[in-house]
């Protein structure tokens, strides 16, 4: 069997998130149709990870197994394409990798943006993807709140109920905050990380930034390794998977 990679950008905001589910259309579902029926055999995928309804990826990382060989690359992605153009869904590039590849195992490292326009105005073009805050934010404030969470730690505060990950324990390598005009850019790069983990995140550092939470409380919040004391989590369409390093 050869095994295949590919990387996928799609927009989220009508599926029901990255894995197959009975409530609904998942971009699995999807990309596992239009494969099976272009290489005319069944085709399992296997994501990087699981991005939940509503968010989005510029580089999402996937594998398959087939005993079949790619001949023509660019062929092969613009057929797949094609049966595809109904969907926000795009194949952006395929490889034959070795055999023990795993998009999810083989991660070192996966980054997710998280973006936010902060302005009175509502949003037109960017609306579904992007968190539209109409109070003005303090950028500094995040920064200070964002360096705490730097490093390893228990982020069990920032843990979705759901999550089934066998440890709170994360660490998070890089997480800048940047703002161009209106538009405030959140990075975050860590080897693997919880569910809801980011937009938590967010949805805490949001109240610093708004001054409702002081730095103090927001350090209080993350120490107490309570859900309960978290913030709500930022709203899934202003969240990107955009990059996973192998």
């Amino acid at each position: 069997m050869l095994v295949y990679q590919i990387k996928i950008e799609y927009l989220g905001t009508n599926f029901v998130g990255w894995q197959r589910q009975k409530n609904g259309l998942s971009v699995q579902e999807v990309l596992e149709t239009v494969l099976s029926d272009f290489f005319k055999r069944k085709i399992i995928l296997i994501g990087s990870g699981r991005t939940d309804a509503g968010v989005h990826a510029t580089e999402q990382s996937a594998h398959f197994k087939i005993n079949k060989k790619v001949l023509n690359k660019n062929h092969t992605i613009n057929s797949l394409n094609f049966f595809l153009k109904k969907y926000p869904i795009s194949i952006l590039d395929i490889k034959k990798r070795n055999k023990t590849f795993h998009a999810r195992h083989s991660a070192k490292e996966r980054t997710y943006k998280y973006f936010i326009i902060n302005r009175p105005a509502s949003l037109a073009i960017e609306m579904n993807k992007a968190w539209h805050i109409k109070k003005k934010i303090n950028i500094a404030s995040m920064k200070k709140g964002a360096n705490l969470l730097l490093g390893t730690h228990d982020f069990s505060t920032f843990r979705a109920s759901s999550c089934n990950a066998k440890s709170p324990i994360k660490t998070l390598k890089k997480i800048s905050i940047k703002k161009n005009k209106n538009k405030i850019v959140l990075t975050f790069v860590s080897k693997s990380f919880l569910q809801q983990q980011v937009r938590s995140m967010v949805g805490s550092l949001k109240r610093l930034g708004e001054g409702n939470w002081d730095f103090e409380h927001f350090r209080k919040v993350f120490y107490s390794k309570k859900r309960s004391m978290c913030a709500s989590p930022a709203p899934s369409h202003g969240l990107y998977l955009t990059k996973i390093n192998y």
